[in-house]
């Protein structure tokens, strides 16, 4: 078993329970060089509404104070938008998904934007 299907399997079990509380739900992934975020329908098959480090606006408020969008302060960039894009969707209450990642870091980073920025968790 590789890292990645470790980590796969490990957000099995938190999905299994948003799925039955019927809720959308703010899912995150990282890689080594951006930091993604979707809310997703209760249903599962539609994205509302996304944010990532490879957006140009936010490409640009990442890149004027640090030099890529793999750390803490992009993480807090993107939780912020998410939030703002949610509120703008009519959006204010989610489920928190971070998709077998430790919730630490830029996962953590993301998740207290968001909260800061008026998503309820």
């Amino acid at each position: 078993m590789n890292k990645k299907n470790s980590r796969l399997r490990r957000a099995v079990p938190t999905r299994r329970r948003i799925r039955e509380l019927q809720v959308n739900r703010l899912s995150v992934f990282r890689s080594n060089l951006h930091i993604y975020a979707n809310i997703i329908s209760p249903d599962g098959d539609r994205i509302l509404v996304s944010a990532s480090t490879i957006e140009s606006d936010v490409r640009s408020l990442v890149s004027a104070q640090t030099t890529h969008g793999g750390n803490k302060i992009a993480a807090a960039i993107v939780g912020t938008r998410i939030a703002e894009k949610a509120k703008a969707a009519g959006i204010d209450q989610v489920a928190f998904d971070r998709s077998g990642f430790r919730y630490h870091g830029r996962v953590k980073e993301l998740a207290d934007a968001a909260r800061n920025a008026g998503l309820k968790f």
